[in-house]
């Protein structure tokens, strides 16, 4: 048995609270102030009570009050002295409410902000195979809803803890040094089962909340996947199976939140038989101290109202462990993606742009995706600097892999890969892939004008030079024709051009960038023959003098390539200009001779 619990027992560093406090220790002079002003309104909160008792002294005993003590025999001076006092401690708690108030909901504003900007650059930092293992719903569920839930407990729960905390240590030493010590421990008793219920109760809500967690990045998923997916879903008139799809997501939800609020909602009726047990002792019990001349009534009334306003907040701790939960579910999360570790680390060998002569090798390369069969296996290759290299093949040869592999998106299994005869593993990520310019077939457009696209990367780029990049990449004829021209919105995604316009947009932000090293993966992929043509044109001043490695696009566009290799399978198995491939009569076992000429000759 102590053998299990050892091993089940959730390290200290691991706990959610500990961790998230840890992260706040940048904060822990706001902290503390925050903290001062949360235990003196507390104090300030409890003094009413206290007043009171004091002024049924003040009627019942007169010159023999406590004041009367203090050498304030009258009693309407006493009363005044009373009035002043009630005044400077509504002031003071009025004033620390709202120091702790301030204090509290920056400090959630503050951790909330650096939260979500540090768990998002970790995110960024994270090799590719991560993002492919997670869901983008689940992932902006962390950055969203699970660091906002934070600012609630940040803002109301923790002063709430405080106040409890602070009310039970003042209530304990009052009543220990004011009742009879039997009666004090008497109303005193149910104080600790309410506070072991408590936390059984959060240790039994945890995973419930968990599943709540969970469920909120599904549905996030279903929800971004449909939005994104809108025109695909029209155009399959879908809409009806996409509605009951996101039905079934928000229905486990619902009804796992259903359960959680099951269990939260049957704490408050348990907790409240203990108040009552507490509240009915000290009512009884303090009672038959008056009765008898062991206790005074003042003290007796005062101990009375503070029982049970201390009792009745601690109702309250059945709500505040529930939001505590949600807090910590979510706080679990987000430290979790922060804790992950970045597998592809930057080397440390600087490579400014200017110096890169874009010569590179692979040599006995091997790599295969995670659980998968080996992409490549013992690859070797040599991209000679300032040369357009071509690579073609059929879709999964592995082709793509080169360019991820070179990128360092991922990282070899086995071999090297060297850029002007320098590991990649040893370079600067930064300056790696500041010189290395990718056209993809794969376009991605953010939402804002057609000029802050091209120059997406290059961000000081001059308007001039936006318009000449978009002038060499073909684009600048149908820009200007666009309602804003350079200033004209292409949505999400560019959802508001076509794709042969976005892929021209691509080739003018590569064309700004001006990389020592341009990769066209399936660049012309999305144009027509005219537009290729005109592309190709472009193409032909942009690699001059440039290492450029050319994915099989349409094909065509490698005719004029230094060097073309056929891979199949992870290999290379055929290699030549365009005019030698042409004369090879052999098979080609990846296309077949006809079909092999039938490509180049496109």
């Amino acid at each position: 048995m102590p053998h299990r619990s050892s091993r089940n027992a959730k390290p200290l560093s691991r706990m959610p609270l500990i961790r998230l406090l840890n992260y706040g220790r940048r904060y822990r002079g706001q902290i503390w102030q925050a903290t001062f002003y949360s235990i003196a309104n507390t104090i300030m909160d409890l003094a009413p009570p206290i007043l009171m008792g004091t002024a049924i002294d003040v009627l019942l005993e007169r010159q023999n009050s406590i004041l009367a003590q203090f050498g304030i025999q009258n009693v309407i001076h006493q009363f005044f002295l009373l009035a002043f006092i009630t005044v400077i401690i509504w002031m003071f708690e009025s004033f620390s409410q709202y120091r702790y108030d301030t204090l509290w909901r920056n400090l959630a504003q503050n951790i909330q902000h650096d939260l979500r900007l540090d768990t998002y650059t970790h995110l960024q930092q994270l090799e590719a195979t991560y993002f492919e293992e997670q869901t983008t719903g689940s992932l902006i569920s962390i950055l969203s809803d699970d660091i906002n839930q934070l600012e609630h407990f940040l803002n109301r729960v923790i002063s709430e803890i405080i106040y409890i905390i602070s009310a039970i240590v003042i209530l304990t030493i009052s009543a220990l040094l004011v009742l009879p010590t039997e009666i004090a421990l008497a109303a005193m008793l149910p104080m600790p089962f309410i506070l072991w219920g408590s936390l059984l109760y959060q240790r039994l809500l945890e995973p419930r909340y968990a599943s709540v967690r969970e469920r909120v990045g599904f549905l996030n998923t279903r929800l971004e996947n449909n939005i994104s997916g809108i025109i695909t879903i029209k155009s399959f008139t879908a809409e009806a199976y996409e509605r009951d799809r996101l039905k079934t997501e928000s229905d486990a939800y619902r009804r796992s939140n259903a359960k959680a609020i099951q269990f939260s909602a049957a704490f408050i009726p348990l907790i409240r038989l203990l108040v009552l047990a507490g509240y009915v002792v000290l009512l009884l019990l303090g009672g038959i101290a008056v009765f008898s001349g062991r206790l005074t009534i003042a003290s007796y009334s005062v101990l009375l109202i503070l029982m049970q306003q201390l009792l009745w907040s601690l109702v309250e701790i059945g709500g505040i462990f529930d939001d505590y939960q949600r807090a910590m579910a979510s706080t679990k999360r987000i430290m979790d993606l922060l804790d992950t570790p970045i597998k592809i680390q930057t080397g440390d060998t600087p490579l400014p742009v200017a110096e890169v002569r874009g010569e590179i090798n692979f040599d006995r390369v091997t790599f295969a995706y995670p659980n998968r069969n080996a992409v490549l296996e013992n690859l070797s290759l040599h991209i000679p600097a300032g040369k357009t290299t071509a690579i073609v093949g059929a879709t999964g040869s592995g082709k793509s892999t080169l360019v991820k592999l070179l990128l360092r998106l991922y990282d070899v299994d086995s071999g090297s890969i060297t850029l002007d005869s320098i590991d990649l593993r040893k370079l600067d990520l930064y300056d790696l892939r500041r010189s290395i310019g990718l056209v993809s077939q794969d376009v991605f457009l953010f939402h804002g004008t057609v000029a802050e696209n091209i120059a997406y990367g290059t961000f000081e780029a001059t308007e001039t030079e936006i318009m000449r990049a978009a002038t060499l990449a073909e684009a600048h004829e149908f820009i200007v024709q666009l309602p804003q021209g350079y200033h004209t919105i292409v949505g999400e995604r560019g959802q508001k051009l076509s794709g042969g316009q976005r892929q021209r947009l691509a080739i003018a932000r590569a064309v700004i960038k001006n990389p020592p090293i341009l990769i066209l993966d399936e660049a012309t992929s999305a144009v027509d023959n005219e537009t290729e043509a005109a592309i190709q044109r472009s193409l032909a001043q942009i690699t001059k003098n440039r290492t450029t490695i050319a994915i099989a696009h349409r094909l065509s566009t490698i005719r004029n390539a230094d060097r073309i290799y056929v891979m199949e399978r992870g290999k290379f198995v055929e290699s030549g200009t365009h005019e030698q491939l042409l004369e090879k009569t052999e098979f080609i076992p990846i296309f077949g001779r006809y079909n092999l000429e039938l490509i180049l000759l496109t």
